[in-house]
């Protein structure tokens, strides 16, 4: 998967803005406000991005795939650095996206899950 197809399929979700809150060279997306995704593109040469992780699931992610890492710059406990360079799977790497907003679902507010859900 490369920068343009991550873009693409984190922005197919419902509730997803795109926003550069830290500067122009670092993308985050947010569903409902709440970060689930962030990379940097001035980092042509290796495409990484940091995804929320369930703590359990990081470390045996971790254990697994030399291509993820403790958040680089985040909570190491809730965040891994997922490079995509071509040796993981698209299916893994979209079910890593995929793991990292529904646990941002899963901590909104009841207020924001009803807004959510309207959408």
């Amino acid at each position: 998967m490369n920068i343009d197809e991550f873009q693409k399929y984190c922005e197919a979700k419902k509730g997803v803005e795109a926003t550069l809150p830290f500067g122009p060279d670092t993308l985050v997306y947010k569903v409902m406000g709440k970060m689930f995704a962030l990379t940097g593109l001035d980092e042509v040469e290796i495409f990484k991005v940091n995804l929320k992780c369930d703590p359990e699931k990081s470390i045996e992610l971790r254990e697994r795939y030399e291509e993820i890492t403790p958040g680089w710059h985040m909570n190491k406990l809730h965040w891994n650095t997922v490079i995509f360079d071509g040796s993981l799977p698209n299916s893994l790497l979209k079910e890593l996206i995929d793991h990292s907003y529904e646990l941002v679902l899963k901590s909104l507010s009841k207020k924001d899950r009803a807004i959510y859900d309207t959408l």
